[in-house]
């Protein structure tokens, strides 16, 4: 199905995406040796495999229809101002950090933060997140973000069981409160399932501290909205060796008493409301936060510090060790992306509103429940919990036989959401964005009900003196958030230069390609991003009532289609948040398959050596026994010993575990006989879509024989990496597997036998999903194909220009590579002494940040060029490693000192030019300017190496602590 042709119309938004026009591509096939594009891909990829047909996507939209369609399904939702709490609240975004972090690709287009040395902005940013949560809870150590509040719930479920292992103890039960949130109560469930842990969710009151439960979880703001004080369950449960986690609203806490001064183990919950958008369910980030005696198994990233070459303080990546990548099957989580960027925006509300700033806002909240509270009293009506901070619990049985569907018309007729539920009650949540007005309105609804006079609100009722304080079991009474940090930055001007201080610091794809192995950095449109905070899409609450959320619906529905025709397959779920979220589900799904079929038992999942970390990482969380798959010399899956391991494991084989092209950069050529071979023994083949940017509208998961397959789509399909989240992945099925879709407790929504629900929202990170929609609208059929080529192209053609300088790891057929492929470097540590590491720090003095290093295979760089880079940015790209090439053949002749040289002491920063005297054996102009297009574009590291063992040695997390780090 490959033609000849490579054709751009000059209006078309391919021509916008794509980054080599038809001369240079052109050009590019000359170097490869093809005469032209089809004939290209077809020397690349195996015809097997060939899609027989194009794609019937839609007709290219141009952007300006686009956005013009986009204002239409916006419209086509209904924001009503809603009530319903249970986590998410509307709350205003300060225009500062919407316009200059949210909306700035200088922020949301940065990759995860593994080379620190140019990512100090955001780590910075992260590390003041990480000190909100310390501080606001009271304990010792936090993450930098984690998916949602309840995958979070499920995280420290897991690291409880951990401890309590660790401490052989024999016990598998975990006391979760009836009073959580519903759907963190069932993504609990669908947890525990796989690993064995038994879940008792009662009453708090009936919990009998038995010796066979290792942990619990408690709400301390529960789904009534009573404020819980768990002083006395907390004391008894430890004193029963039983660890206990408690989920808590962050803003609450600014005048709450934090769970840590009651000695909670572990504090979770969302950062939502400090200034992120509810989005339909988001994406937001979510915290965790523990004791610093667990700081191995705290899941996810920890920001640390260290310093840096010239000894001066530089922030990194803590622990890394701990990373799931690395520990494969012994990982703690699978967790690979977190929601970074919404970690950032949450921290900078925190910096912009300080201490004093946020008590306000937590009062004035609490001011206006009171009002509430007083007012329907007043009228009559029960407040069923006693203790509130922003939600109450209103019976209406005791009013009127039909008040309750009395006051839910006149809601609706007046656009306004409450939550109902099954006991004739209604709640109603108070947010940032709720004034007096809001109150006048609900009294009036009330009021109507009961034919009453509507309440009046006295506006000297707000005097925070006139509330009623909270008892001092309750109430907070220690200081918190000291730093200077959270106390500088709080007019606009201050924060934009400190915003724009911290993103100068980090190297983004404003600045260059970023050419990393397997993430798929590409452009992410401004088209594709431009709706995303427009407050029909921004301000919805994820539990509204389904006709309110048609426009979202409809991209739902139709992106859905899309990505079910992309990966041909039958169905789809986009309810899993991330890569790893999508492996994991996409496995229980493949589990409770099988399940139905009685086949329980099947529990092998068979894994290449060469699979990234998360495959076997998510096996093992889904309850699976790994059994690894040997690669042959060329990279690929060695055929004979997979069938001898799927042929003995037969009885109770359930997946393969595979990713295409090859985690090694190769379209494998018996890829089809490896599925079939998974078949003929009875399980399942499982694609890991990494590496669906070489496949879209060439081949698919489908035709390759995949049964399920999740995509991540802030690869692919054009979801910025946000310094490390958000992201989305969803997963497509096959038709047997489409019953066990997931199901989600608030929404119609999965299949008929569907398992419970892997993320909080029926639709995971919902608002982003329009990137994605919009990604395939603008390109349609032929703009998708056409980008695969291209970013295949792109490939080889830096392989062509680098293979006469590195070693190419792997190759396939003709000598071509995929959309990626590996430089073996490892000749150079035992010629020059120079590693890997070396390399990637030499080439942010090129202003490049460097390929993936190390993975999959260690002393190696792997490289993704995608198609959105033209061919001035390749060669740019290329001549920077030639120029690092000769710089290692300077050390290895004896030209260049082996430890005085460019590549050890890389990167260089201005910092050094200040010296009096120049340091080193080479010159300035070698050290910061060995190539000319440096003169008028040049990125500074702002730090020199850092020592990452230092670091670990000494660990400091939070700002607070960086002053005593210093001495």
């Amino acid at each position: 199905m490959n033609d000849n042709s490579f054709s751009l119309d000059t209006d078309s938004f391919l021509n916008r995406h794509l980054g080599p026009n038809k001369d240079e591509v052109n050009e590019m096939l000359d170097v490869v040796g093809a005469t032209d594009l089809g004939e290209f891909i077809d020397q690349v990829l195996p015809e097997s495999i060939s899609l027989e047909k194009d794609l019937e996507l839609p007709t290219p939209s141009s952007e300006y229809s686009l956005l013009k369609h986009l204002r239409m399904l916006e419209a086509d939702n209904k924001v009503f101002k809603s009530y319903i709490g249970l986590g998410y609240y509307n709350c205003i975004t300060p225009p500062v950090i919407q316009r200059n972090i949210f909306e700035n690709p200088g922020w949301y287009t940065q990759y995860t933060p593994y080379q620190s040395e140019i990512s100090q902005g955001r780590l910075e940013a992260l590390i003041n997140f990480q000190t909100v949560i310390a501080d606001l809870t009271g304990m010792e150590i936090a993450n930098a973000s984690l998916l949602d509040e309840g995958t979070a719930a499920a995280e420290a479920m897991t690291l409880l069981h951990r401890v309590r292992v660790g401490n052989k103890k024999d016990s598998n039960t975990l006391f979760v409160s009836k009073n959580c949130f519903p759907q963190t109560i069932e993504i609990l469930k669908t947890r525990a399932k796989p690993l064995g842990i038994e879940l008792i969710i009662d009453d708090d009151k009936n919990f009998d501290f038995n010796d066979r439960y290792f942990g619990a979880i408690f709400q301390q703001i529960d789904s009534n909205g009573e404020v819980n004080d768990y002083q006395g369950i907390i004391d008894e449960a430890h004193s029963k060796d039983i660890l206990v986690a408690v989920i808590a609203d962050l803003l609450s806490l600014a005048i709450l008493k934090p769970p840590g001064e009651i000695g909670v183990d572990v504090v979770v919950g969302s950062t939502q409301r400090l200034g992120v958008p509810m989005g339909y369910g988001g994406p937001h980030a979510a915290y965790f936060a523990t004791r610093e005696e667990y700081k191995r198994q705290v899941p996810g990233r920890i920001i640390g510090v260290s310093v840096d070459s010239g000894g001066r303080l530089a922030y990194r990546m803590a622990l890394q060790t701990r990373e799931q990548h690395i520990r494969r099957e012994k990982a703690t989580s699978n967790i690979c992306t977190a929601q970074s960027l919404l970690a950032i925006m949450a921290g900078m509300y925190v910096v912009y509103h300080g201490p004093e700033g946020l008590k306000r806002i937590a009062n004035r909240i609490r001011s206006l429940a009171y009002v509430l509270k007083s007012g329907l009293s007043n009228l009559g009506y029960p407040i069923c919990n006693t203790n509130y901070f922003d939600t109450l619990k209103i019976d209406t049985s005791t009013v009127s036989d039909n008040s309750l569907s009395e006051i839910k018309k006149l809601a609706e007729r007046n656009k306004i959401n409450f939550r109902y539920t099954n006991d004739q009650c209604i709640c109603i949540s108070i947010d940032e964005t709720t004034g007096l007005k809001d109150i006048e309105n609900i009294f009036s609804i009330f009021s109507s009900v009961i034919k009453k006079d509507r309440v009046n609100v006295e506006i000297e009722i707000l005097n925070i003196e006139n509330i009623p304080d909270y008892a001092e079991n309750l109430k907070r009474t220690t200081g918190f958030l000291n730093h200077s940090v959270f106390n500088r930055y709080h007019s606009e001007t201050k924060l934009l230069r400190y915003i724009k201080r911290l993103e100068s610091k980090d190297l983004s794809l404003t600045t260059s390609m970023i050419p990393l192995g397997s993430c798929t950095m590409k452009l992410n449109s401004t088209a594709e991003m431009q709706a995303l905070s427009w407050p029909g899409f921004s301000d919805l609450h994820p539990f509204v009532p389904e006709e309110q959320a048609r426009g979202y619906r409809e991209i739902i529905n139709e992106l859905e289609n899309f990505l079910s025709q992309i990966s041909g397959l039958s169905a789809c779920s986009l309810q899993p948040n991330s890569g790893a979220q999508g492996e994991y589900a996409g496995l229980l799904v493949i589990r409770a398959y099988f399940e139905d079929r009685g086949e329980g038992h099947r529990d092998i999942a068979l894994i290449p050596s060469s699979a990234h970390g998360t495959n076997p990482a998510s096996a093992s969380m889904a309850g699976m026994k790994i059994v690894i798959v040997k690669c042959d010399e060329r990279g690929n899956i060695d055929i004979e010993d997979l069938r001898s391991k799927a042929e003995s494991n037969s009885d109770n084989l359930a997946v393969l575990m595979v990713t295409y092209p090859s985690t090694h950069g190769v379209f494998e050529e018996d890829i089809k006989e490896i599925c079939s071979i998974v078949h003929e023994n009875g399980g399942q083949v499982y694609m890991d879509g990494a590496n669906l940017n070489a496949q879209v509208g060439l081949t698919s998961p489908g035709r390759i024989g995949a049964d399920v397959c999740h995509i991540n789509l802030h690869k692919t399909f054009s979801i910025p990496h946000g310094g490390g989240g958000p992201g989305m992945g969803p997963i497509c099925v096959a038709k047997h597997l489409e019953p066990f879709l997931p199901r989600h407790i608030l929404a119609n929504v999965g299949g008929e036998k569907g398992i419970s629900a892997v993320s909080s929202t029926p639709w995971g990170s919902s608002s982003i999903l329009i990137i994605s929609y919009s990604y395939i609208k603008l390109l349609g059929s032929k703009g998708v194909a056409e980008a695969t080529k291209v970013a295949i192209l792109n490939a080889n053609y830096i392989k062509s220009r680098l293979e006469k300088y590195f070693d190419i790891l792997y190759v396939g057929k003709n000598n071509r590579v995929a959309h990626e492929f590996i430089l073996d470097l490892r000749r150079f540590k035992k010629e020059s002494g120079v590693d890997v590491e070396d390399i990637a720090k030499r080439l942010m003095d090129y202003g490049f940040h460097a390929p993936t290093i190390s993975w999959p295979v260690p002393g190696t760089m792997m490289i993704e060029p995608t198609e959105s880079e033209d061919k001035a940015e390749l060669d740019r790209f290329c001549d920077a490693m030639i120029e690092v090439f000769n710089e290692i053949q300077e050390i290895a002749d004896g030209k260049a000192d082996k430890m005085d040289n460019v590549l050890k002491n890389a990167p260089h920063t201005s910092l050094e030019l200040a010296n009096d005297k120049w340091q080193h054996s080479y010159s300035i102009k070698k050290a910061y300017y060995p190539v000319d297009y440096l003169q008028t574009s040049k990125f500074w590291p702002p730090v020199g190496r850092i020592d990452n063992t230092y670091g670990d040695k000494n660990l400091v997390c939070t700002c607070t602590s960086v002053e005593d780090f210093k001495d």
